[in-house]
C-alpha cells in the first residue's frame, strides 16, 4: 500500500498500472513533433513546385515512427489534409457557398487515406512494418482507395530519378519501403542528395513539334458550360495559334462545352480549311450521365479522342445517384483508353483530377506513349494551389518518362 498526495491509501499496484499507460512529458513532446513534422511536410511537398515534391517521401518515416496507433492517425491526417488544404476554398469557389461544405469535403476525403494507414501500422519494427507500407501505399494507388490517392510520395519519382523510368519508380518504391526502417537517416540522405543533383541539373520537359497548348481565363460556376460567345472567342484562339504554325492545338478541358450536333457544326464550319489538328475538351451527355472527354477536330469531321478514366469525386462522379434512378454525373472509365492516337504521336491523357492520382499515368505509361497532354478547367481554384499542384505533378511523371508534355487549363 501507498499514499496518494491527499493522504488516501492505494495498491502499490494501482501505481504500477498507472505509470505503465500515462504518457510522458517526453513522449508527449515527440508526438507533437512528429504531428507537426507531418504537417509541413505536406505543406512544402506539396507546394506546387516540382522540386519541392521530394519532402513528401518523409512521410513513410513519420508514419512508421509513430509511437501509437492514435498518433499514427494523427500523423496520417495531418500529413494529408495539409497537402490537400486547398479543397476547402475550392469547394467553396465551385459551390459560390461559405467553408462548411468545403471542410465536410476536406475531411471525407481524407478519410480513406487515414483508415488505410492507421490499419496497416504496427509499432513492431522489421520487415512486416515495411511490407505493410508496402500494402498501403498499393492501395493508395488503385481503385478504390486510390480514387482519392492524393498526395502520394511515390509521385516524386520524376524529380529524384528523371529518366529513369520503370527502374526510378522501382528505386524510388524502395527508397521509401526504406524510410519506414532503421535505416531511414541513409535513405533520407541518399533521397536528398539524388535530388539536389536533379534540381541542379533541371532542364523543363520538352515539347513535340508543331504543338501548342493554349490556355484560356473563362470565369464559370457549378453546372455552368461554355455558351456561344466563349466558344467563338475559343475558335478565335485556335485560329491565333494556327497562324502561328501550330500543327495541333490542345485546348482545356470543358472548352467546348457540352458536345451537340449543333456545337459540332460550328466548330467544323469556323475551322473549315484550317491545316491544324484541335483537341478540345467537352462533356458528351445521355439518359444515364455524361463523360468527360477530348474531342479531336480533324479537316471535315470530329471525333471522341478520350474518354476521362477519373472524374472528381462528388462534383462530378456521383455513381450513387444511380441507385436512386437519377443520372448518375460523370462516367469513371477507371481503366480504358490509357493511349489515343493524335497526329502521328501515341498520347498519354490526363484530364485535371486524373494529375492527382497514381493509376491513370502508370498504366498510360505502360503503353509507352510519345506525349502526356495534360488538361483542366481550374477557374474554381482561386487563392488556392490546386493547378500549380495538378502541374507539377504531371512534370514529375513527364520527367520520371522522358517524354515531353503539353499543358491547357481554363484558369
Amino acid at each position: 500500500m501507498t499514499r496518494d498526495i491527499s493522504g488516501q491509501s492505494r495498491p502499490t499496484a494501482f501505481w504500477g498500472w498507472r505509470g505503465r499507460f500515462s504518457p510522458s512529458s517526453h513522449d508527449i513532446l515527440k508526438s507533437a513533433g512528429i504531428v507537426v513534422a507531418s504537417i509541413a511536410v505536406g505543406l512544402v511537398g506539396w507546394s506546387g513546385n516540382p522540386s519541392l515534391l521530394p519532402v513528401a517521401m518523409l512521410f513513410p518515416a513519420l508514419w512508421a515512427f509513430a509511437p501509437t496507433r492514435l498518433i499514427a492517425a494523427l500523423v496520417s491526417a495531418a500529413y494529408f489534409l495539409a497537402a490537400s488544404r486547398g479543397l476547402p476554398q475550392g469547394v467553396a469557389n465551385f459551390y459560390g457557398s461559405g467553408f462548411g461544405a468545403g471542410i465536410a469535403l476536406w475531411l471525407a476525403a481524407a478519410i480513406g487515406f487515414v483508415l488505410v494507414h492507421v490499419a496497416l501500422w504496427t509499432g513492431r519494427p522489421g520487415w512486416g512494418r515495411t511490407l505493410r507500407y508496402c500494402i498501403a501505399a498499393l492501395l493508395m494507388s488503385v481503385p478504390p482507395f486510390g480514387i482519392v490517392g492524393w498526395a502520394h510520395p511515390i509521385t516524386a519519382t520524376g524529380i529524384v530519378f528523371p529518366g529513369w523510368g520503370w527502374w526510378g519508380l522501382a528505386a524510388a518504391a524502395i527508397g521509401l519501403l526504406a524510410m519506414t526502417t532503421r535505416a531511414w537517416p541513409i535513405a533520407t540522405f541518399v533521397l536528398g542528395g539524388l535530388c539536389l543533383w536533379s534540381t541542379a541539373m533541371w532542364t523543363p520537359p520538352d515539347m513535340p513539334k508543331g504543338w501548342v497548348g493554349v490556355d484560356t481565363n473563362f470565369r464559370g460556376e457549378g453546372g455552368q458550360y461554355a455558351d456561344f460567345a466563349q466558344q467563338r472567342e475559343t475558335i478565335n484562339k485556335v485560329r491565333a495559334a494556327a497562324s502561328d504554325g501550330a500543327k495541333i492545338v490542345v485546348l482545356p478541358e470543358s472548352a467546348a462545352g457540352i458536345w451537340t450536333p449543333t456545337v459540332e457544326r460550328l466548330w467544323l464550319r469556323e475551322l473549315a480549311g484550317l491545316n491544324a489538328t484541335i483537341n478540345v475538351g467537352a462533356i458528351v451527355v445521355d439518359n444515364a450521365g455524361y463523360d468527360n472527354v477530348m474531342i479531336e477536330i480533324a479537316g471535315e469531321g470530329a471525333r471522341i479522342l478520350y474518354r476521362e478514366r477519373m472524374p472528381v469525386p462528388v462534383s462530378m462522379w456521383q455513381p450513387w445517384l444511380g441507385w436512386f434512378g437519377e443520372p448518375a454525373g460523370a462516367r469513371a472509365h477507371f481503366f480504358a483508353n490509357p493511349i489515343v492516337e493524335s497526329g502521328d504521336l501515341r498520347v498519354a491523357p490526363l484530364i485535371c483530377y486524373e494529375q492527382l492520382i497514381i493509376w491513370p499515368m502508370l498504366q498510360s505509361a505502360f503503353h509507352t506513349p510519345d506525349v502526356i497532354v495534360a488538361t483542366g478547367n481550374g477557374w474554381w481554384t482561386d487563392n488556392t494551389s490546386i493547378v500549380a499542384i495538378q502541374k507539377a505533378g504531371a512534370t514529375a511523371w513527364a520527367r520520371l518518362f522522358g517524354l515531353p508534355i503539353i499543358f491547357a487549363f481554363n484558369i
